[in-house]
């Protein structure tokens, strides 16, 4: 089978049950000089406009300073990257805004403005808007001439966003829809020109959408919130007091709210996780700089092994959630390619290719924000007093990063989508995990081939861990179907157990899938500092895994299947011993030498 035919099968949550090859997958090293120059162009918006002013942005004394900021950002069409050349944007591919995102997602304050604006705030009129809405409206987003909110959250609805109180009365002539409720936690409300609100009409079940112009009048605010961290976005509480909102500017269809919000935070997700990506990145960068100007004991504290440590550890999970991000990124822009040659209209097969891989999407949401807090907090660390003190830039980014984990569904509600919209899937038949489920089962009862021959080829026992790290995720799921049946949605924490799994499982072959396809290009030599990060992350994938696989076997098991059951997954999680400590001074050494991330 062709690479082009097996990329036009892949499905979103297959990497469970089907083996990938290396040569399927993108990674940053892809990247064309193009895309490089524009992420340079990112990094150099960052240094002229954005750090210069950081305590101004976080002071929130100049209101004018953001969306002075988004203006620049649009001159150099910083906001019109996912926006068709037509209707006045770039046109580029989802790889291509991911990696915008990232450079930009180190940007502080500035970062979530403009993920707001350019994500949630545009893409609902792009990807559901009509074709007058459309033309009227997202030139002005892309060049900034407008700035965009997105009004779903109410002080009663927050993750249940589809409880909602606010209301839309269709006036008696028909020809406008009077809204009225309040919005909470509107990041760019203070300033936004266009807001997308939702609310019900009469007594519908769901959610409808709206595109509201601050013009339309019937609009107040409250003061701009006192925030632990992201202090320079600017949000606020909006109320609606009969606002007077034209028929026309319904958004899609009556009802479709709902679907809208949960399609938009497809794409929130993952881009939400690679600008994450993109502030650990800048924490590592200060945080070696630091430990090599940092002197103690008359050395320089990037020498002492526990500081080296905090480094390395911080590296290997960065690569890792790099890897695991633009692997995904690309195979939804495979499924928008397979879906538009089909003869679907490049919005809905937008969408539909991020529907296809919102497993991924949640799974990357919880990933890259977590890789950013342990940046953070290790940062901090790093600094030592200096670190706890608001003169240093550890300040900002451990209080900036906090929110990542609630943002666009908290972390905890994201982990059991994960398992939620896997189980979706296979009981449409989308997926198969029946067969390899009893496969594993048969595994169990058979007795181990010790005398098989060992694999000697590069990889092959990296590749025999991951297949029975999915083995063993299997294994577990199984076992809590079997007891809980329909009641499973119940037991959240044997979720967040089996997501866990299923998480550390796609984020180390990412990372596996990467450096084999580097070895291939480069050779093995050249790669030996990256196969050290990808086998570290694999070793300790691993051991979370027995963990999360453990707690979950013992809530649902006991007796001989309990025993049977952990046998099993003690032998799905064989290690073979590895010098952890040796591997990470290696990786901490090239940081030190080069005084910052060098793996990009």
């Amino acid at each position: 089978m062709s690479t082009t035919t097996e990329k036009k099968a892949l499905k979103g949550g297959e990497f469970l049950i089907r083996e990938t090859q290396a040569h399927e997958v993108f990674t940053p090293e892809d990247f064309s000089e193009e895309q490089q120059m524009i992420a340079q162009t990112c990094r150099d918006f960052l240094e002229t406009e954005v750090y210069p002013h950081l305590d101004e942005i976080d002071s929130m004394k100049n209101p004018d300073i953001m969306p002075e900021l988004l203006n620049k950002a649009g001159e150099l069409g910083l906001l019109g990257t996912a926006v068709p050349e037509a209707l006045g944007g770039f046109g580029m591919d989802f790889n291509t805004t991911m990696l915008v995102a990232e450079v930009l997602g180190g940007g502080h304050s500035f970062a979530v403005a403009q993920s707001a604006h350019t994500g949630i705030g545009t893409l609902p009129i792009l990807y559901y808007g009509n074709e007058e809405q459309k033309k009227k409206y997202i030139p002005k987003l892309a060049t900034g001439e407008y700035k965009a909110a997105y009004c779903l959250t109410e002080p009663d609805s927050g993750s249940d966003a589809n409880s909602g109180k606010t209301k839309a009365v269709l006036s008696e002539d028909g020809k406008h829809y009077l809204i009225t409720g309040q919005k909470m936690w509107i990041t760019n409300g203070g300033f936004a020109d266009i807001y997308i609100v939702f609310a019900k009409i009469a007594d519908d079940k769901n959610l409808t959408a709206f595109i509201v112009e601050k013009a339309f009048g019937g609009i107040t605010m409250n003061e701009e919130e006192k925030k632990m961290g992201i202090k320079g976005s600017s949000t606020r509480q909006i109320f609606f007091n009969d606002c007077k909102v034209p028929a026309e500017n319904m958004l899609s269809d009556r009802e479709a709210g709902f679907k809208i919000a949960v399609n938009i935070l497809n794409v929130g997700r993952i881009k939400l996780g690679v600008a994450a990506l993109g502030g650990s990145k800048m924490i590592a960068h200060s945080a070696t700089n630091y430990a090599n100007e940092r002197k103690q004991f008359g050395t320089s504290i990037s020498s002492f092994g526990a500081i080296k440590h905090k480094l390395a550890t911080m590296a290997v999970k960065i690569f890792v959630s790099e890897s695991a991000h633009y692997r995904a990124s690309q195979n939804i822009d495979d499924a928008y390619n397979a879906f538009v040659k089909a003869g679907v209209a490049p919005g809905e097969a937008r969408l539909k290719s991020l529907y296809e891989f919102a497993i991924e999407c949640a799974i990357l949401k919880v990933h890259g924000s977590e890789v950013l807090d342990y940046c953070a907090d290790e940062g901090v660390q790093v600094y030592g007093g200096m670190g706890f003190s608001a003169e240093g830039p550890m300040d900002r980014a451990y209080r900036d990063a906090r929110i990542n984990r609630i943002f666009e569904g908290t972390n905890e509600i994201n982990r059991m989508l994960c398992i939620d919209m896997l189980l979706k899937k296979a009981m449409k038949g989308e997926l198969d995990l029946m067969t390899p489920a009893m496969a594993v089962q048969q595994e169990l009862m058979s007795i181990p081939d010790f005398g098989a021959a060992e694999d000697e080829t590069l990889f092959a026992k990296e590749k025999k861990i991951l297949l029975n790290l999915k083995k063993a995720g299997l294994m577990v799921s199984g076992a809590a179907i079997q007891k809980f049946m329909d009641k499973l949605s119940n037991e959240q924490e044997i979720l967040m157990n089996l997501a866990d799994m299923l998480i550390e499982g796609y984020a180390a072959e990412s990372a596996l899938l990467r450096v084999e396809k580097m070895v291939s290009v480069k050779g093995e030599a050249a790669c030996a500092l990256e196969i050290d990060m990808m086998r570290i992350y694999l070793y300790e994938a691993t051991e979370k895994c027995v963990l999360a696989a453990k707690e979950a076997i013992y809530a649902t098991s006991e007796g001989d299947t309990q025993r049977m059951m952990l046998m099993g997954l003690k032998r799905f999680t064989k290690l073979e011993p590895m010098n952890l400590k040796d591997a990470r001074r290696r990786v901490a050494d090239k940081m030190i030498k080069e005084n910052k991330y060098p793996f990009s």
